[in-house]
């Protein structure tokens, strides 16, 4: 047995067999397999050259005509991967070693790596940049298709990768996935969202947790703690099933709160909005309370699509959406491209995914701007879907007032565009704006007569305030929402807000993490959009305080200068008014 310590993401224990996703920019680790699943794993290596010679070729023709004899550089390629001297080592080693396909290409890629970069001649070290190009294409495909077998899984399972990209996760079977374990990441990476949205434990930031598990051995996911046991003793099993069930004990208590208002001890409504990434999770939203969708992340229609989703695909996704709400308000956020959410089938995103700094680069409303069509596309397919009911335009990651007003005269070009054609709109539909970069929350009193809404987004405002990758597992610990410049940030905005008599809303994680909702209500928020799982909880907190309760809550933090003690105190308030909100974290091994 081996316990491994992360940081804990997504709450909840989950105890299932591994699954184990490679990532072909990390080292492959050494994984054996059974005698009787190597003919499997040679036809695999097969595959992957069969396809990458097929590549490799296509390649070479089509650019003969523009580089003459410096196509023959793809030959030398084709040559290289037919080369038995080095494959037929790595088929070697797979039937002697009992060793994955990927493992035996980057073994025996690295080893012929190695004796070209050592050579005394410079066009013979020259020579390795060739074969590593060469490696990176293999492997590819090797590490497709075992991601195109996690999409069948047969059983439930625990994901443990290096990090899951948001196009990965679009396209897993998120009904087998019982739980999630990754080596980078943070409380706010992609795979902290998915595994908040489906409701599963999740435990990031791991550092090495995929050199060290084979696919197939079990393990415990401890979400509450940031825990991974490895092949746990008899003992830790019967620990932790007696854990799931006073987990479970609890959660049934919550369920009883789905009928009931969110409303705090004195009489205050709290509008309770669910995040989605697609239509078919209305469902479950509104079944665990929800009053409606306070953020349609519309880019995973893109990441889970095999070719770039048209006009008419979109409208049809937006109508389903707004069908299955039956009347009840859904706020779509356009396109939040670039950075992390890379769409290859998208060519807009073809510069975006070279960039050296692509969080601080084309991204989101940035990227649309600068690609027209692409924008065009989906404002037209919102306005015409409007008509099926109550509906709202969100623009992401707006930095300043002259971005906020040409998206504005872009929105009004598609409407005219739609006058033209004689198609019916809403024109009337409210525009607001995600405030998730300090520029803008500093200025939001400038931005009130310009938008019909705020929404603020904790994500990324925390990201950019404090300076740290949310996605960057060696400084997780210095994100934090708990900073109390990030707290002064959210206060200004909700008073400017409110001073305008402005809709303001929070639809960050933070909103859905228990430790936070106290405070939120005391710096002045009355509406929040959170992970469907996260509702009942969030929900019995509001309905276990008062509103002047909170703002003595929130005036009491404000003098604090340090996020550990912010933290500290809000989760001590929280266990006073809920002693099982954090019950479940209080195990120790």
């Amino acid at each position: 047995m081996q316990i491994k310590r992360g940081i804990p993401v997504s709450p909840g224990v989950a105890i299932h067999r591994v699954v184990v996703l490679d990532a072909e920019d990390q080292p492959i680790p050494r994984r054996v397999v059974p005698a009787a699943m190597l003919d499997h794993e040679l036809k695999r290596l097969d595959d992957a050259l069969a396809e990458s010679t097929r590549e490799i070729e296509q390649m070479r023709d089509q650019t003969v005509a523009s580089l003459g004899k410096l196509a023959d550089i793809f030959s030398a390629h084709v040559a290289m991967i037919n080369d038995p001297t080095v494959l037929n080592q790595a088929r070697e080693m797979i039937r002697n070693e009992h060793v994955t396909a990927e493992f035996a290409i980057y073994h025996t890629f690295n080893r012929l790596i190695g004796q070209f970069r050592s050579q005394s001649i410079k066009s013979m070290r020259d020579r390795a940049t060739d074969v590593l190009d060469l490696q990176r294409r293999i492997l590819g495909h090797l590490i497709g298709q075992a991601r195109a077998d996690l999409s069948h899984l047969t059983q439930p399972s625990v994901i443990v990768a290096h990090d899951l990209t948001p196009s990965q996760t679009a396209s897993l079977d998120k009904s087998k996935i019982k739980a999630i374990a990754t080596d980078a990441g943070g409380s706010t990476s992609h795979t902290a969202i998915l595994a908040h949205a489906l409701g599963i434990p999740a435990v990031v930031g791991l550092e090495d947790v995929t050199d060290q598990l084979n696919s197939g051995v079990t393990v415990i996911v401890d979400g509450n703690r940031g825990l991974l046991v490895i092949d746990p003793d008899a003992e830790m099993l019967m620990e932790y099933r007696a854990e799931e069930r006073r987990m479970a004990a609890f959660e049934d208590t919550l369920i009883e709160l789905k009928q009931l208002p969110a409303r705090t001890r004195d009489g205050q409504n709290i509008e309770l909005l669910a995040n989605i990434e697609f239509p078919d999770e209305i469902a479950d939203a509104l079944g665990k309370g929800a009053v409606g969708i306070g953020l349609y992340r519309t880019e995973f229609l893109y990441l889970a699509a095999e070719t770039e989703p048209t006009e008419q695909q979109q409208y049809e996704a937006y109508c389903q959406a707004i069908t299955s709400l039956k009347g009840r308000p859904l706020t779509i956020r356009t396109l939040d491209l670039g950075a992390d959410k890379l769409a290859p089938v998208s060519p807009a995103l073809i510069y975006s995914a070279s960039e050296r700094n692509p969080f601080l680069g084309c991204r989101s409303i940035r990227l649309c701007l600068q690609n027209l069509p692409l924008f065009k596309t989906q404002l037209r397919a919102i306005l015409r879907a409007s008509t099926e009911g109550p509906v709202k335009i969100m623009f992401p990651l707006i930095s300043n007032i002259m971005e906020l007003r040409q998206a504005k005269m872009i929105l009004s070009d598609v409407m005219e565009d739609l006058d033209e054609q004689e198609i019916k709109f809403d024109r009337d539909i409210p525009v607001g704006i995600m405030i998730e970069v300090p520029s803008v929350a500093l200025q939001a009193k400038v931005f009130v007569s310009e938008a019909a809404f705020f929404s603020i987004g904790t994500n990324d405002l925390i990201q950019y305030t404090v300076a740290v990758d949310r996605g960057n597992e060696r400084i997780a610990s210095l994100y934090s929402g708990a900073h109390p410049a990030v707290i002064q940030l959210i206060k200004e905005v909700v008073r400017a807000a409110n001073k305008a008599h402005l809709p303001v809303s929070l639809c960050g994680e933070m909103a859905g993490s228990p430790e936070f909702t106290m405070l939120l209500l005391g710096l002045g928020l009355r509406s929040l959009s959170i992970t469907p799982p996260a509702i009942p909880e969030v929900k019995k907190i509001i309905r276990s305080v008062s509103i002047e309760q909170c703002q003595r809550l929130a005036r009491k933090v404000a003098g604090f200068d340090s996020d550990r003690e912010v933290l500290s105190y809000l989760r001590g308030e929280v266990r006073k008014v809920i002693p099982e909100a954090f019950d479940g974290r209080s195990l120790e091994l």
